[in-house]
């Protein structure tokens, strides 16, 4: 009896179709926790380097400071004199260039924030579905026990069991790859949101630097 109500013994009696949507929410399952390693790694590196990038930018005075102590902000600080040498007939107008850069920066940041996201979207949609795949095999394992009611004539356990287990089964199983996707899903979500905000500072700061330059007269706008 015991190995007969054991989760492999359930599973191997169960019908052909809840056996599919179990095997496809142990996959997502699976995928979940993967996604969470490799993000996690992911994440815990780029908030490191962000960190000291950010620590190195606040102490530059001017564009060429900020380049030659953090190299690594190169896309915005191309970025910052690109606009400059565009608006090198308009230097005058500071507010002007301030606005445009920070258009700049912001395109930059997005595409950050997307590069970090990046994987994570798939944790919401098996947190999302994953719950009604296991609920869609919960109903065919009741259809089944249904069937065999009505093809034996009785509602014998004996009978009944076999697609109230399947149907269990295929419950428990949505649920354990939807609640770790939901969980893991909005710890990334705000992860990657602290990751756009240390990446707005940096742009901030480069922004700050750029003005200063103009407010000098030294902005470099030279091709």
């Amino acid at each position: 009896m015991p190995e007969q109500l054991s989760v492999g013994s359930m599973f191997a009696q169960a019908d052909w179709v809840v056996k599919l949507v179990i095997i496809g929410l142990v996959i997502a399952s699976i995928v979940t926790w993967t996604v969470f390693v490799a993000k996690m790694v992911e994440l815990r590196k780029v908030g490191a380097a962000q960190k000291r990038l950010n620590a190195a930018i606040m102490q530059a005075r001017t564009l060429d400071d900020a380049r030659k102590q953090a190299p690594e902000a190169a896309e915005l600080l191309d970025a910052a004199e690109l606009e400059l040498k565009l608006s090198a007939d308009a230097l005058d107008d500071a507010d002007g260039i301030r606005e445009r850069i920070s258009t700049r920066f912001a395109r930059i940041e997005a595409a950050t924030g997307r590069k970090l996201a990046r994987g994570v979207h798939v944790l919401a949609t098996i947190g999302a579905t994953a719950p009604f795949v296991g609920l869609f095999g919960t109903v065919w394992g009741i259809m089944n026990s249904f069937i065999g009611i009505a093809e034996n004539q009785t509602t014998n356990l004996a009978v009944v069991a076999p697609g109230i287990a399947e149907a269990l089964l295929a419950t428990g199983v949505g649920l354990f790859a939807a609640i770790p996707a939901v969980v893991v899903y909005n710890h990334f979500a705000r992860q990657v949101a602290e990751q756009r905000a240390l990446a707005a500072d940096r742009a901030a700061a480069i922004l700050n630097i750029a003005s200063r330059d103009l407010s000098r007269g030294v902005a470099r706008v030279e091709g």
